[in-house]
């Protein structure tokens, strides 16, 4: 049974440190990210989602970002729904409402809509900075009565900080191609089984036998026919499911005026008209697949775009990985090795708190096994001595 008293109770409300600077920001401040920053916490990417209105009040993305002193800068959000997370967390809103409690609103760090790893607590360098910013939005939540904050896919560099804080951790298994200084396509695929390199092949195959042809542009290659098909795919594409895209033509415009050097968009042609794009972003190590429409289905075109294609670009580019978006297993057959990653979670209710950790607890045993039954699959004639830090976290 919970407690009645209210928890929303702050016993150092009027005990800040003066020192530490504390703003909250309803817009993205510039000048805040690196130039060789993952490209989904750049000034550029953050201040396209408010500039188009995506993440705004209305849309249930409500711009709250914590600056301390002036280096450091988180990006957050005011959230009233779980839409666009994908850490799910259902399960603990419906706990609450059973409760006669409200779960939103509630604070979120992450990227919008983007379920990659990356930086989060941009310009913190040590455990005493972390420890600084997580104080901040406990303090945040409960003067300003929310729920909780949640941590979305933070850079495995954080994590070691973020171990030490008492937060809740949760675990999710993604898929992601790994590069082991690959040659060309064929090398790669010469770690395949023989059956599993023939299905390649033959998917590989069936593109050119329906006469589509791939290209991969960047820059000024990118036309603005071709930016305006792109966009009309990915619509298309939420459409088909009854859905909306999350994100508007105004965004798409801004990202390629203002990332237009970190964009890969592989199109396909037929007849050398365009009939399906994949969105990709790219840092200076790793390659994001992030977005992907079609008007027409065609048979693998989804793999050759989404997977094939990024891989042949990681190898010419040389960039150590390639982070396709999240679930799929069928990512596993076409090379993609299951890799961890991790969320952290703070709720104010200190008894929903304890019951949170239990859930995360079995959580992690759940995933634990999957993780292991998902690299048993791989289609690899033998697993790679090479170890990745990543996949052990």
């Amino acid at each position: 049974m919970l407690r009645n008293e209210p928890y929303w109770v702050n016993p150092n409300r009027n005990k800040m440190d003066s020192s530490m600077s504390e703003e909250w920001l309803d817009q993205w401040p510039t000048g805040t990210s690196t130039e060789d920053s993952n490209p989904f916490v750049s000034d550029a990417f953050l201040s396209a989602l408010e500039q188009a209105g995506v993440c705004s009040r209305e849309h249930g993305w409500q711009p709250s970002h914590l600056r301390l002193n002036p280096d450091i800068c988180v990006p957050a959000y005011l959230r009233t729904d779980s839409w666009g997370e994908y850490v799910f967390d259902w399960a603990w809103s419906s706990a609450y409402e059973q409760h006669g409690l409200a779960y939103y609103p509630k604070l979120v760090i992450a990227a919008p809509f983007t379920p990659s790893q990356g930086p989060r607590l941009l310009g913190a360098k040590s455990l005493e900075d972390v420890s600084r910013v997580v104080q901040s939005f406990k303090t945040k939540c409960l003067n300003d009565q929310l729920s909780g904050f949640h941590l979305l896919f933070p850079a495995p560099a954080e994590h070691t900080w973020l171990d030490q804080q008492g937060l809740l951790k949760r675990s999710d298994v993604q898929f992601h191609w790994r590069n082991r200084n690959y040659r060309d396509f064929d090398d790669f695929l010469d770690r395949f089984s023989s059956r599993k390199r023939k299905n390649v092949r033959k998917e590989r195959q069936s593109i050119i036998d329906q006469g589509i042809t791939m290209r991969a542009l960047t820059g000024p290659e990118i036309t603005d026919a071709t930016w305006l098909a792109f966009y009309q795919f990915y619509h298309a594409t939420y459409l088909k499911r009854g859905r909306q895209g999350y994100l508007n033509k105004r965004f798409f415009d801004l990202v390629r005026a203002t990332l237009n050097e970190r964009i890969v968009l592989m199109m396909a042609y037929k007849d050398q008209v365009p009939i399906a794009g994949a969105l990709c972003f790219r840092d200076e190590e790793r390659l994001y697949g992030r977005y992907w429409g079609c008007f027409e289905e065609y048979s693998n075109l989804h793999f050759e775009a989404c997977y094939y294609q990024g891989i042949e670009y990681c190898i010419a580019q040389g960039l150590t990985s390639f982070d396709p978006g999240t679930q799929g297993e069928h990512k596993i057959a076409r090379g993609f090795e299951p890799t961890m990653t991790h969320s952290y979670h703070w709720l104010a209710h200190p008894e929903f708190f304890v019951a949170a950790q239990h859930f995360c607890a079995e959580e992690r045993v759940r995933t634990d096994h999957y993780l292991a039954q998902t690299q048993a699959a791989l289609p690899f004639k033998q697993l790679s001595t090479q170890s990745d830090p990543e996949d052990k976290q």
